[in-house]
């Protein structure tokens, strides 16, 4: 989605697959390294979700995202794969041990967002 957003003008559109309502956790690399390591170093065994608890939807990433970027983009919502309606996982194990995320979205989305622009205007600048 950032992506999308980098290569949108200003009051550009971008397109999404479905109607936009589609859920989903998005976690930031950052935190799934960190959640890594900190699991590595805790006493749990066995499977864990270090996944983000937050949920939101396509049309609220791409808000997001925008704000972000400091653009305003209107959505075309268009026909195409849009997978399950939500994902639904539990992050009770890795909460009891006290290994939630440090990064969280506002700042996610502001941290690697520059990276992709970079690489869009470079992609932009060979053509």
């Amino acid at each position: 989605m950032c992506r999308k957003v980098a290569e949108a003008k200003d009051g550009g559109e971008i397109e999404v697959w479905g109607d936009g309502s589609a859920v989903r956790s998005y976690t930031y690399v950052a935190d799934m390294v960190d959640g890594i390591y900190r699991l590595m170093q805790s006493d749990l065994v066995g499977a864990v979700n270090i996944g983000d608890p937050e949920y939101v939807t396509v049309d609220e990433l791409v808000a997001v995202v925008a704000e972000a970027a400091g653009k305003r983009i209107k959505i075309k919502h268009v026909k195409g794969p849009v997978g399950v309606q939500s994902r639904n996982f539990s992050n009770a194990r890795i909460e009891i041990a006290r290994l939630e995320r440090q990064v969280f979205a506002e700042s996610r989305h502001r941290a690697h967002l520059p990276w992709i622009e970079a690489q869009v205007n470079a992609a932009r600048a060979k053509a």
